[in-house]
C-alpha cells in the first residue's frame, strides 16, 4: 500500500491553493496519507481557522485522491497549521523579502499600469476590470488595486461578494481572487452599511501605500491600478511611489472629456511615468439596421493621442463601442469579456489586452533578481 499512498500524495500535493496560487505540497499543507483496502485517508492543514477557501481545498483534495487508480474511497482530515508552521510559510512566500516592503519598484519584473481618466463617468473602472480579466485569460498573473478610494467600484464589477475581505496569515494579507485576478479595494474593509469614505490627502496616501506594501500579491506579470478621475492627491501619491509606472488614459469621444483626459496624461509625465496609449470608450455603436449611433460624438480618443504625442508617440490603442452587454456585465459582476466574448465591446477589450501583453515593458537598464545557484 505504500506505493499507492505515494501516488495519492503526489496527486494531492498538486492541488492548488486558490488564494496563494501555489500547490499545497509546496506550501507544506499535506499531512499523513495512508491507504487501507483502497480507502485513502488524507490529512491536510489549512493556513488559518476559518480559511475562506477551506471547502474548495477539501473538495479538490478529495477529487485528486479519488482520481488515483485503485482508490475506491477517500476521507479527508482537515486541520490547521501551528503558529510556527505559519511563520515558516510566510517566510517561504516572501522568499527572503522583508515584510511591508513595496515589491513593485523600478527593478521589479511586474509591469505596473495605471488606468487613468481626466473626469469621472467615462467607464474607466469598467475598462480596467475587463482588461484585467482579459489579461488573466491570456495566462498572465494579474493583480488589480482599486485606488479610486472615494468612488470604489471594482469589487462590484468583478462580482466579489459584499463583505469579502482579504485573508490574513499572520502579517500577510492575501487579496481575494475573482476571475483569476487578485484584487484589493477599500470597499473590502468597510463595515456593512458604511459605503462612504470621507478622507483627505494624508489618509488617501497612507491607504494607497498600504495596498502596495501590506497586501501580498505574490509574483505578478501585471499590476493594474484603477486610478480616481482627475489629478488630485492619489495621482500625486502614486506618482511619487511608482514614478516608473506606465499609464493608460481612458476618455470618451466627447471633446469635453478629451480635453480633461489630456491633462491626466500630462500630469503623469511630470512624475516620470510613461503614457503607453489611449483608450476611447463609449464610441459609436452600429445598430441592427446599420445606422451608426454617435451618442458622445467622435474623435476624442484620436485627439487625446495626438495631443500626448508631442514628445513620444502615444497610440490610440482601442476604441470600445457603446454596448448594452458591457453595461449589463458591470451591473451583474460578470465581465463582458467572459460573459459575452463575442460582443463588440468585449472584442475591443480582448484585442487591447493582446496588444498590451505583446508589447511588454523593456528590461533595459534594470537589474534582474537573479541569484547564483
Amino acid at each position: 500500500m505504500t506505493m499507492l499512498a505515494d501516488r495519492v500524495r503526489t496527486a494531492v500535493a498538486a492541488v492548488t491553493d486558490p488564494e496563494l496560487r501555489r500547490p499545497i505540497g509546496d506550501l507544506d499543507m499535506v499531512r499523513e496519507i495512508t491507504v487501507d483496502d483502497g480507502i485513502a485517508h488524507v490529512g491536510i492543514a489549512l493556513t488559518i481557522v476559518g480559511c475562506p477557501a477551506a471547502q474548495r481545498i477539501e473538495q479538490d483534495v478529495r477529487d485528486a485522491a479519488a482520481s488515483v487508480p485503485d482508490i475506491v474511497g477517500v476521507t479527508v482530515d482537515v486541520g490547521v497549521m501551528t503558529p510556527e508552521e505559519r511563520r515558516a510559510l510566510t517566510e517561504k512566500l516572501r522568499d527572503g523579502r522583508p515584510a511591508r516592503q513595496m515589491p513593485f519598484g523600478p527593478d521589479s519584473l511586474t509591469r505596473v499600469i495605471l488606468v487613468s481618466s481626466g473626469k469621472g463617468g467615462v467607464g474607466k473602472s469598467t475598462v480596467t476590470a475587463n482588461l484585467a480579466v482579459a489579461l488573466a485569460q491570456r495566462g498572465l498573473r494579474v493583480g488589480l488595486v482599486d485606488a479610486d478610494v472615494h468612488g470604489f467600484s471594482i469589487p462590484g464589477l468583478l462580482g466579489i461578494t459584499p463583505g469579502t475581505q482579504p485573508t490574513r496569515i499572520d502579517d500577510l494579507m492575501l487579496p481575494p481572487v475573482a476571475h483569476d485576478v487578485k484584487t484589493v479595494s477599500i470597499g473590502m474593509f468597510l463595515r456593512e452599511g458604511e459605503g462612504v469614505v470621507a478622507w483627505r490627502g494624508p489618509m488617501l496616501h497612507r491607504t494607497v501605500q498600504q495596498f502596495l506594501t501590506d497586501v501580498f500579491f505574490g509574483d505578478l506579470d501585471v499590476l493594474l491600478i484603477d486610478m480616481p478621475p482627475g489629478t488630485g492627491d492619489v495621482a500625486i501619491s502614486i506618482g511619487q511611489i511608482l514614478p516608473h509606472a506606465e499609464v493608460l488614459v481612458v476618455t470618451t469621444p466627447q471633446p469635453a472629456a478629451a480635453d480633461v483626459a489630456i491633462r491626466s496624461g500630462l500630469v503623469a509625465r511630470q512624475t516620470g511615468q510613461r503614457v503607453i496609449g489611449v483608450v476611447e470608450n463609449m464610441a459609436a455603436l452600429t445598430l441592427p439596421d446599420g445606422t451608426v449611433l454617435d451618442l458622445f460624438g467622435s474623435g476624442g480618443g484620436a485627439e487625446v493621442a495626438e495631443a500626448l504625442s508631442a514628445d513620444e508617440n502615444v497610440p490610440l490603442l482601442a476604441s470600445i463601442p457603446l454596448s448594452p452587454a458591457l453595461r449589463q456585465g458591470g451591473d451583474s459582476g460578470e465581465p463582458v469579456v467572459l460573459a459575452r466574448p463575442d460582443d463588440v465591446a468585449a472584442q475591443a477589450i480582448i484585442t487591447l489586452a493582446r496588444d498590451i501583453a505583446q508589447h511588454g515593458r523593456s528590461l533595459a537598464g534594470r537589474s534582474l533578481p537573479l541569484r547564483p545557484s
